[in-house]
């Protein structure tokens, strides 16, 4: 893969439109549990092996479509979240590593799958731009109905957004991880700063 790859229409609208409004409804969507550096952002985050992408589906239906499409057949540890972006919001510069937290010496993903499902109309800032090392190779002005793929290691940050209006994207950071790192990552668990519903608790008990 070079750098990254884009793929235009790639749901039918319809699945575009039920898909923001379950995440927009969800009751773990909150204040972003993400690190610091996502600045003014919501979303929640879905972590689970491959063994248990069907758990996965039984519990979020309306991500079906997506993983069907988006999960790379060579990955086996997936971190999921939505991510909405308002008028100055923004992200920094960062290299994925969101499973750290369940293993320290896990490497970046092998890449990260991007679905932008909200745009506004006029929107101005909000791009999406990667790094490697030193070097910009990329700035990928988000658009509707557009999977974006990019390469793990590249540090990437998103700038702020100038206008009023929803940038919301589902974005899956996918790892290919050995045995021994694959026991410290759960089957499925689901990250919100949400408060604790009663389904948040049995998910967090299994």
């Amino acid at each position: 893969m070079t750098y990254y790859q884009r793929q235009a229409n790639a749901f039918p609208s319809s699945y575009l439109n039920d898909l923001r409004g379950e995440i927009l409804a969800c009751s773990y969507f909150a204040v972003n549990n993400l690190n610091r550096d996502f600045v003014g952002t919501k979303g929640f985050s879905v972590v689970f092996q491959r063994s248990h992408v069907s758990q996965v589906e039984q519990q979020f239906p309306f991500f079906k479509p997506y993983l069907d499409k988006a999960l790379d057949p060579g990955c086996n540890a997936f971190y999921l979240n939505p991510l909405l972006l308002k008028q100055g919001s923004r992200v920094d510069p960062h290299i994925d590593r969101s499973l750290r937290s369940y293993c320290k010496t896990i490497d970046p993903p092998m890449l990260v799958s991007v679905l932008y499902i909200q745009v506004p109309a006029d929107l101005r800032g909000g791009e999406l731009v990667l790094r490697d090392r030193k070097q910009q190779v990329g700035c990928i002005a988000p658009k509707p109905n557009t999977l974006l793929r990019f390469q793990g290691d590249l540090t990437h940050s998103i700038n702020p957004v100038q206008v009023p209006g929803e940038r919301l994207s589902l974005v899956c950071e996918q790892y290919s991880l050995d045995d021994t790192e694959l026991r410290d990552i759960p089957d499925f668990t689901v990250e919100s700063r949400a408060p604790k519903s009663k389904k948040l608790r049995e998910i967090e008990g299994r």
